[in-house]
């Protein structure tokens, strides 16, 4: 696995958010979410949301999810897939993800909307502490290949 001390992707640039918009997904979108989790939670930037004992990365997230389940459902989005990730099959043999996630969204303007949302803002700590990297890739649908 990667060194906690390499450079991690936690928020979105503002180029990859230009290019988001430009792909002009029209419809749906299923954002792909791959987590990798510190041991411990850093809680450093958000002492206000910090538990009163340690925690590890995976429950902090966790407190993320519980925090942003309300405000993805009133936005239309929902959890399509959750699991635990591991070493690849086909990929870099000291690589993994701890988690994958598939949020589904009914637009980019509702994913933008529920990502902006000032009540929803208040719990990203929790995601922040918990995650030590991440990848988030926009997906769309490709109908002439679905059942």
């Amino acid at each position: 696995m990667r060194d906690e001390e390499e450079s991690a992707y936690l928020d979105v640039t503002d180029k990859n958010g230009a290019a988001l918009f430009r792909r002009q997904i029209r419809g749906e979108v299923v954002m792909l979410n791959l987590l990798r989790f510190r041991s411990v939670a850093d809680y450093s930037g958000f002492p206000e949301l910090a538990p009163s004992e340690e925690v590890s990365g995976r429950d902090a997230y966790l407190k993320y999810i519980e925090h942003t389940l309300p405000f993805l459902r009133a936005s239309g989005g929902s959890i399509l897939y959750a699991g635990t990730g591991g070493a690849y099959l086909i990929g870099p043999s000291d690589e993994g993800w701890d988690m994958v996630l598939m949020i589904r969204q009914k637009s980019v303007d509702s994913f933008v909307a529920f990502a902006t949302d000032q009540n929803y803002m208040k719990g990203i700590g929790h995601r922040i502490a918990a995650l030590r990297d991440s990848r988030i890739i926009p997906l769309e649908d490709m109908p002439e290949l679905s059942d």
